[in-house]
């Protein structure tokens, strides 16, 4: 039996009114002031209460108060217990030695998109198609010792950052397809890409993006001279094979460095990648301070697509467990600042996730607003008895579409490419990623 339907409205309350359960919106300051990584959040424990009564004096919940604090209703859309380590700052505090702040530049733009996901997604595709071309003829190249071309890669590189300054949803969504045959190649576009969307989110000049997109393109590359029966063995490494994985470093470091007109940066991220906060990182065992600042950024950018990516060796995981393991060990492994900030652009449901609808309803990720992760747009594509949804339709969850029995969408879930038959490729191939119901954002 259904319950009759009621309007969602929003609520102001004291923080001392929290309860479990409850759907926070909204605080009463920006959230980039507070200890909370993620905009928006189901409170899921005590400590995620306490957290916010130490930060605010009152904050905005979805759904109804009469006087007395209400928790949300069962049908809420559940979040993944890892997701409270996500949120808070203080649910995982790191010993005062390891918290190091970057030496990066100071935000200096504020970048908005100019078109929709939808709107950049033909040019987005081109450009993709082409920069994986090119990563795959600069490591098959090098693997059989021609010069590395590096004004065609800076070429292919600036029109991908040019679509991400566009839009960077469009590229990121590609990002999400992943051919385990085609790893090192794919995985050094994924990172070119990647980095760019982070060197928009963290407010650097274009030409600084350009030559942090490059180094993504670039890191990887003195894999080139790793036996193949090291790089694509189908199991752990003993400890002499790994020694020679590590020097790809190194290798990456001779190769640049032989190249005419070779970027300085790049040398030093190919060569210092792998570095770690706290000196446990290779090649040198380098301390905090001593990694160059687009180092830190690439070897965050690099070991979260590595988890979300198949290899011979281990499956992909989701982008929300990858996540989970950049915040366990920031501070320790990844500069603090720069995980904290790389969760804020990635978000719960990054562009190119397929999930699932509390009514059972299943679609595709398109675009995220940057301030309002959980409120993405998508493609539904799929009934909740999971038949094929005809014709398919565009949802932009920030203005709280109904479904057809007067239920608010909600998302519940994420699950993985493939599906319910739903492979993201496919969409893509056959030009199905696009935003129909696009609304401009009042947000900004």
């Amino acid at each position: 039996m259904s319950t009759p339907h009621q309007e969602v409205v929003e609520s102001q309350i004291d923080v001392s009114e929290l309860a479990i359960g409850m759907h926070v919106i909204r605080l009463d300051r920006p959230w980039e002031e507070t200890d909370f990584l993620l905009q928006g959040f189901v409170i899921r424990d005590q400590s995620e209460i306490e957290a916010l009564r130490a930060q605010c004096d009152f904050v905005v919940i979805e759904g109804r108060v009469d006087g007395i604090p209400r928790p949300e209703p069962a049908r809420s859309a559940p979040k993944p217990s890892v997701l409270k380590r996500l949120f808070s700052r203080k649910a995982t505090p790191q010993p005062a030695s390891n918290t190091v702040k970057a030496v990066a530049p100071r935000k200096r733009v504020t970048y908005i998109n100019k078109v929709s996901a939808g709107q950049e997604m033909e040019t987005a595709i081109i450009r993709f198609e082409e920069a994986q071309q090119t990563a795959k003829a600069i490591m098959s190249g090098l693997r059989v010792g021609r010069t590395l071309d590096l004004n065609n890669a800076r070429a292919v590189v600036n029109s991908c950052v040019e679509s991400v300054l566009r839009n960077e949803n469009a590229l990121l969504l590609l990002t999400k397809i992943k051919h385990q045959d085609e790893y090192t190649a794919e995985h050094c576009i994924n990172v070119s890409i990647l980095a760019a969307a982070f060197g928009k989110h963290l407010g650097l000049l274009e030409g600084e993006i350009r030559n942090l997109a490059l180094c993504g393109l670039l890191h990887d590359v003195g894999k080139t001279r790793i036996p193949d029966e090291i790089l694509n063995k189908p199991g752990a490494l003993t400890p002499k094979e790994f020694d020679v994985m590590r020097h790809h470093t190194t290798h990456g470091r001779t190769i640049l460095m032989g190249t005419s007109n070779s970027l300085n940066t790049a040398v030093d991220v190919a060569f210092s990648h792998h570095e770690r906060m706290d000196g446990s990182g290779y090649p040198r065992a380098l301390q905090a301070q001593q990694i160059p600042y687009f180092a830190k950024v690439i070897g965050l950018v690099d070991t979260y697509d590595a988890i979300t990516s198949s290899r011979v060796y281990d499956r992909g995981r989701a982008s929300m467990q990858a996540l989970e393991i950049i915040h366990k060990y920031r501070g320790t492994q990844f500069d603090e600042e720069l995980a904290d900030a790389f969760i804020q652009m990635i978000g719960v449901y990054p562009p190119g996730s397929i999930v699932e609808m509390l009514n059972g309803e299943v679609g595709i990720i398109i675009e995220s607003h940057p301030r309002h992760k959980l409120r993405p747009k998508v493609l539904m594509v799929r009934e909740a008895d999971k038949t094929l949804m005809t014709p398919y339709k565009s949802l932009n969850l920030m203005t709280s579409p109904e479904d057809g029995a007067g239920d608010v969408y909600q998302i519940a879930r994420e699950v993985p490419d493939g599906t319910h038959g739903i492979v993201l490729q496919d969409f893509v191939e056959e030009g199905l990623i696009v935003t129909r119901t696009d609304q401009p954002d009042d947000s900004g």
